[in-house]
């Protein structure tokens, strides 16, 4: 049922807890294709209170380094996992978190997205917004949002 599934992670220890999920999933739905992803929001220079700005070089190379850094999250995550008749993918790509995860989604014909949600609600969720809530509201494929650990009923 599931061949292509979609597993955007944001480098934290809390987006990892979709792994056992994942694994569960994998082997009970024959899946052919994992594809580990993660978005790199651009940095975007803006001028600070003194007037000074930072070089296009420098920014140059602190997207690059935010893109490298990436990559090597992905691969050191990918490393540990082994499943058996499954490719495993890694990419990274630039852009706006849920946008870019539904849109990669789509364009790449996956089955199911698995991502984790932090488990915010009321005013801290306005104000930081949802990812995880943006792309399933957004998205056509189906989600499985998985819950932080230690996340708090009704909060």
């Amino acid at each position: 049922m599931y061949k292509k599934v979609l597993v955007p992670l944001d480098g934290s220890k809390l987006a990892e807890c979709v792994l056992p999920h994942l694994e569960t999933i994998a082997a009970g739905c024959n899946v052919q294709n994992i594809y580990f992803l993660r978005v790199v929001k651009p940095f975007y220079p803006v001028s600070d209170y003194m007037g000074d700005s930072i070089s296009s070089v420098d920014v140059v190379s602190i997207n690059k380094d935010a893109v490298t850094a990436a990559e090597s999250y992905l691969k050191q995550v990918t490393d540990k996992i082994k499943y058996t008749d499954i490719e495993v993918h890694r990419e990274v790509i630039r852009g706006n978190e849920a946008e870019s995860i539904t849109d990669y989604a789509k364009n790449n014909e996956m089955d199911l997205i698995i991502i984790a949600t932090h488990g915010r609600s009321g005013v801290s969720r306005w104000v930081w917004g949802s990812v995880a809530d943006r792309v399933l509201r957004s998205s056509c494929v189906p989600v499985l949002m998985v819950r932080a650990p230690g996340c708090i009923p009704g909060v």
